[in-house]
């Protein structure tokens, strides 16, 4: 299974990784987050407990993350629940007025061919996509007001 999510945000593509990586955070802003715990730290990732859910359907996963501030990227390995082994990548590509990001997900299930056409026919579509869709959104949403409030903020400042 494969499936990408991508959004153009009117922000700096540091800021949007600063806020990605910070998934602790996510429930704070996401609406159909319902948590997202640090379990352990490690030198090179941490392992994360993460919640959300479907309409309502809870959805529940343990994952690494690793960050790659250079890059800037994100990876997650799933590596608890139904989508153990899911490969996920999220990029922040720069542009001159904001930043193109990415979420790539690869997963194969266990079960052959019966566990691909879940994957394919049901997890991508009604699962991952979705959801990797409203947290696109969400992402912009709030990186886009905050830059509205501060751009707002400093129109007055000059008219003071």
């Amino acid at each position: 299974m494969h499936a990408e999510n991508e959004i153009y945000i009117h922000a700096p593509a540091r800021e949007v990784y600063e806020l990605a990586a910070a998934v602790e955070r996510w429930p704070d802003f996401l609406p159909h987050y319902r948590w997202a715990r640090v379990l352990e730290t490690h030198e090179d990732h941490r392992l994360l407990e993460m919640a959300a859910r479907r309409d309502r359907i809870p959805l529940w996963w343990c994952a690494e993350q690793r960050l790659f501030p250079d890059e800037p990227g994100i990876t997650f390995r799933h590596v608890r629940g139904i989508t153990t082994g899911m490969e996920v990548a999220w990029t922040f590509e720069p542009r001159s007025d904001g930043c193109l990001v990415r979420i790539e997900h690869h997963l194969r299930m266990r079960g052959g061919a019966l566990g691909s056409l879940l994957a394919d026919r049901l997890i991508r579509p009604q699962f991952v996509q979705v959801i990797a869709s409203r947290t696109l959104r969400c992402f912009k949403e709030r990186l886009e007001a905050q830059a509205a409030a501060v751009r707002r903020s400093s129109q007055l400042g000059r008219e003071a």
